[in-house]
């Protein structure tokens, strides 16, 4: 999947440009273009930082933010059994144990919603093909608002309600 490769193959896909950054900052913020846009060509979804003062960390952060929008609103058709992007994230005890700051999470959760999307919305489909209990599946895809977001609107174009927060 394009949100798990690495920052290198990632801008190679992308168009990046650099402008100036509007608001306060006086002189630096007026003469240098620190901020970054990227374009995802393959896609059309584009990722925006403005924060720093520096054109390397806005980079980074909007990296990091297309990486997200990938991976959320980006599927592709899912295949028999676990993905490895999931059994990665599967602990000891059966059940999906990565939190959102493990480098692990942004695949896992993008396998997850290609899995959720191939079952019509159906969690406990999902859950039975990656070998986890619904309750796991469901608790994991509502703990983050943005994932939960993007598995409801997958749930409303089935015809399904929405998942809420347990």
């Amino acid at each position: 999947m394009t949100a798990d490769a690495s920052d290198e193959e990632l801008l190679r896909q992308c168009l990046v440009q650099t402008f100036r950054g509007s608001g306060p900052g006086g002189q630096n913020r007026n003469k240098v273009e620190t901020a970054v846009r990227l374009v995802h060509r393959p896609t059309g979804l584009e990722a925006i930082a403005t924060e720093s003062r520096s054109q390397h960390e806005n980079r980074v952060r909007a990296l990091r933010r297309l990486r997200l929008a990938l991976a959320l609103r980006v599927r592709r058709p899912a295949a028999e059994g676990v993905p490895p992007a999931v059994a990665a994230c599967i602990g000891k005890e059966g059940r999906l144990a990565v939190g959102r700051h493990d480098s692990r999470y942004l695949p896992c959760a993008a396998a997850l919603l290609d899995v959720l999307a191939s079952h019509g919305g159906r969690v406990s489909d999902a859950a039975a093909q990656v070998g986890v209990s619904t309750g796991n599946l469901s608790r994991f895809l509502t703990a983050d608002p943005d994932l939960m977001a993007a598995a409801n609107a997958i749930r409303t174009e089935a015809g399904l309600r929405p998942l809420r927060r347990g």
